[in-house]
């Protein structure tokens, strides 16, 4: 297995290549300042020319060099030394180093783009870092949940009555839910989620939603509305796949809106496309919390108390709308209830 050189060695490697491009630089400079004077002076002949030649030449040349090479070091050598340590330390695993950025470098815009790229490596990393202790969290508590109660029974401590196995069957299901949204989500964000669009009227899709949870709002006294611009208006789309986006935020609505209040669902027509709104007069999101509601395993309860559901159904949500080539957006204000907005495209 080959291994790079230490970054010691490799800055040394570096400094002495410029080194010696700077050297042929002066060279070829020196050779051709040399040149013209020559020419320049070889018509005349006598003793003040000669002297002028050999001792006010090189004192200009060596000015004119040094000051050349300190210029393109400047501008040059030491922007891309501060580079290359950029590299250097991404490569070893510092993802949080930038490249100081200077507006009248002419690498300006190369920096911006380097410190960008970093930037989206950094979250991407901290991204995975967070996903991994969230499934360990959420995995954690359904299997300790099934093994103490396995270990009871084998104990002796519970009787294999259909209360106990009905506890332990509940928390398998919370696993399989947990693994699928899991595997929904990988798809999605992959473009591998396979979608069957088919035209259908949006009025029955409205139905389905209404029929699957009238008996929840009127169980939990919320009002729950609907409007339509147009009956008999159509759209392409993914049915079950858009469905489950809007089960999913029907039914965050109806769990955080109290008794007495509203939540709207209103479907219209736009240019080139469909808008699906969603509004509940509910408890709202915090303006600290409403930029992450879309990450996977976000919850409004921080405690994480509430198990029913997995945590990643509005990271589905917004997948899948980005698979239909759509977008969602939220606004929401705290006390007064929160909105959803969808658009999607004609197909």
């Amino acid at each position: 297995m080959s291994t790079s050189p230490p970054p010691k060695k490799r800055r040394v490697g570096r400094a002495l290549a410029f080194m010696i491009f700077f050297i042929i630089s002066a060279v070829l400079f020196v050779g051709g300042i040399a040149a013209l004077l020559y020419f320049l002076f070889s018509e005349y002949t006598g003793i003040r020319n000669i002297w002028l030649l050999v001792c006010a030449a090189p004192v200009a040349v060596m000015a004119i060099v040094i000051f050349t090479l300190f210029n393109l070091y400047t501008r040059f050598g030491r922007p891309l030394e501060n580079l290359f340590d950029a590299i250097n330390a991404v490569e070893s695993g510092d993802l949080s180093v930038r490249v100081k950025e200077n507006k009248n470098d002419m690498f300006s815009d190369l920096f911006k783009r380097f410190n960008k790229m970093v930037g989206e490596l950094e979250r991407a990393d901290q991204q995975r870092r967070n996903l991994t202790a969230d499934i360990a969290h959420e995995l954690r508590t359904p299997l300790h949940i099934i093994q103490g109660n396995l270990e009871g029974v084998l104990d002796g401590v519970y009787q294999p009555n259909a209360e106990h196995i009905n506890a332990t069957l509940d928390e398998t299901r919370l696993l399989t839910r947990l693994v699928t949204d899991l595997q929904t989500l990988s798809l999605a964000e992959s473009g591998q989620l396979p979608l069957h669009p088919t035209p259908f009227r949006v009025a029955d899709l409205l139905a389905d939603l209404t029929a699957s949870f009238s008996s929840q709002a009127a169980a939990l006294g919320v009002d729950l509305q609907t409007s339509l611009s147009h009956p008999s208006h159509e759209l392409t789309a993914d049915y079950d796949r858009l469905n489950q986006v809007l089960s999913n935020l029907l039914s965050n609505a109806l769990r955080h809106t109290p008794a007495g209040g509203t939540v709207t669902i209103q479907i219209e027509s736009i240019q080139n496309g469909t808008r699906i709104t969603l509004h509940d007069t509910g408890s709202g999101i915090p303006p600290e919390d409403l930029p992450f509601i879309f990450d996977r395993f976000w919850r409004g309860d921080k405690s994480r108390s509430e198990r029913t559901h997995s945590g990643l159904g509005l990271a589905i949500s917004k997948q899948l709308i980005l698979a239909h080539g759509g977008k969602i957006d939220v606004e929401s204000e705290l006390g007064k209830g929160t909105t959803f907005t969808i658009e999607l495209p004609n197909n």
